[in-house]
């Protein structure tokens, strides 16, 4: 770590990136500007690594995506005015999806009576507000200091969100003493076995019990929980991978599926775990319970929304896990739930998801058939990933990064790469589709200059696919769906990365395998033709 001199006076700008350094942060990114130069001054100094984006929106999501992989902050910096607007759409995808993320950023100095000043807004601080947990503007070195700290403090204890503080130009430019040394965390409460008595008593008597875990319930033990209890269970998408894969009570990522609500309605105990139950989770109103239901969530407005749970738990789902895992040890589950009932549900849901978007399930077979289980995929809005969310299982959790919240285009390409960068050495892949790609395309010279053996499967159907079909169903005649690509393997070249454009499924696993150990992404452009 390197060292910040107590005596040591620089401009602020320079302090802000040692006190992150001593705040744990590696590695920074984002766009530098005239005015935002001074944040630059400290970076190297610092021993940080910077990674030159090139657009502020690939910024944002790049730091969604490290954060995503090292369960540590994603910092970017940005400038004033633009800079910010274009960082905007990922930070309202962190805020979301539940990622901290943390976006710095200069502001003009006075805009009240002095107008047409160099990128300037009316408003940019409550502008990042509407997509952040919080943004303020730090008058001097010591507020920035304190809310730098806010900031790291909220993401450790509480719901990670997106944050954004700016910083006048001047005070960035003014000397400053140096940020304090860092605290030690803060003490939170843990959950005791007395805290989940409610949820023990329900358990004792439960026949069906069924719980439902999100991207909140990240951690150990929920499948030896499962297997003490004899429960039943579904995960959101960003909970996929919290029981691993096959166990036999697991009904998978499906609560889109309607046929859902019916399973959920024949148990007599619903406890979910870390999850807002939210349309992107059931694509309804309701969860479809008729018995007793159990939340446990940081969030007290997921305890108190329209679901109306019976038992209402604030705390740690990780911390709930561990009580829980204790607690049933020495359970006997005389279960009410069948592996055959299990299996024949998720075999249904599976031909509907197969009917409705033709031709990706064996593609998505294939795929995950050359995958190792710690490789980590970032998908983008697309109908590919929208049936892998379904279909695909996951043996860890954490390992499949999806835009669900916000739900915006050009989100896997520079989220990959701030995964692969958060996890050197370590498998990452990013699934995309030809239009979501157009999106932040340019990204993919960073992924050139580092190096990254990145696979970047295209999902290329021509045309907006998914806007297509519900036009259709609509009863609209489709319009402004079908936009002219280039030449995706010509463009990746002319990036300076690889390209592969399979004809066959056994093709496609060779080009991936090929990938992994190239010395640059290569992209791989895949078509509905390849299923033949």
């Amino acid at each position: 770590m390197a060292d910040s001199a107590p005596q040591t006076r620089r401009p602020l700008g320079a302090q802000i990136s040692h006190m992150l350094r001593d705040r744990g942060v590696e590695v920074i990114f984002g766009i530098p500007g005239v005015h935002n130069q001074e944040m630059y001054r400290g970076i190297e100094e610092a021993g940080m690594t910077h990674v030159l984006a090139r657009h502020e929106q690939g910024a944002g999501f790049m730091a969604d995506g490290y954060a995503r992989a090292t369960g540590k902050p994603g910092v970017a910096y940005v400038i004033t005015g633009p800079g910010l607007c274009n960082i905007m759409t990922p930070l309202g995808q962190a805020q979301s999806d539940s990622v901290s993320v943390l976006a710095i950023s200069s502001c003009l100095d006075e805009t009240a009576s002095r107008k047409g000043q160099l990128h300037q807004m009316n408003d940019q601080e409550t502008a990042a507000g509407t997509v952040c947990d919080w943004s303020a503007t730090a008058q001097s070195a010591s507020a920035a200091y304190g809310l730098i700290d806010r900031a790291f403090e909220e993401f450790e204890t509480d719901r990670p969100r997106a944050k954004h503080i700016q910083v006048p130009i001047a005070q960035l430019e003014a000397a400053a003493d140096p940020a304090p040394t860092p605290n030690g965390s803060a003490t939170s409460r843990r959950t005791r076995l007395t805290d989940i008595d409610p949820i023990l008593s329900l358990l004792g008597v439960a026949r069906r019990p069924l719980f439902v875990l999100g991207g909140g319930a990240k951690g150990a033990f929920w499948r030896q929980i499962m297997s003490q209890t004899g429960a039943a269970c579904f995960t959101t998408y960003a909970g996929r991978g919290c029981v691993g894969a096959d166990y036999p009570l697991d009904f998978g990522s499906t609560l889109a599926r309607a046929g859902s609500a019916d399973i959920i309605a024949s148990a007599d105990l619903v406890i979910a775990i870390g999850t807002e139950l939210a349309e992107v989770d059931l694509w309804r109103t309701d969860l479809g319970h008729t018995a007793a239901l159990v939340r446990v969530d940081l969030d007290p407005t997921c305890l108190s929304d329209a679901q109306r749970a019976t038992v209402r738990i604030r705390a740690d789902a990780r911390d709930v896990a561990t009580a829980l895992q204790q607690a049933t040890e020495d359970y006997s589950p005389k279960t009410g739930w069948s592996a055959e009932e299990v299996a024949g549900a998720r075999l249904r849901w599976r031909a509907e998801t197969a009917a409705e978007r033709p031709g990706i399930a064996p593609v998505c077979d294939a795929l995950r058939d050359v995958l190792t289980p710690d490789t980590m995929i970032y998908s983008d809005m697309t109908q590919f990933a929208y049936v892998a969310n379904e279909i695909w299982p996951m043996h860890r959790p954490g390992h499949w990064h999806h835009p669900s919240g916000f739900g915006t285009l050009g989100y896997a390409l520079p989220a990959g790469i701030g995964g692969a960068i958060g996890r050197p050495g370590k498998r990452t892949m990013v699934i995309i589709g030809d239009y979501g790609f157009q999106y932040t395309m340019a990204e993919l010279g960073v992924a050139v200059e580092l190096g990254l053996p990145l696979p970047i499967l295209i999902w290329d159907n021509g045309k907006l696919k998914e806007i297509e079909d519900s036009m259709t169903r609509a009863q609209i005649a489709p319009n402004a769906v079908i936009a002219r690509n280039p030449d995706f393997c010509k463009l990746a070249e002319a990036f300076g990365a690889k390209a592969a454009a399979p004809q066959t499924l056994g093709d496609l696993q060779n080009d991936v395998r090929t990938a992994f150990s190239a010395n640059g992404p290569t992209l791989i452009h895949v078509t509905p033709a390849i299923t033949g």
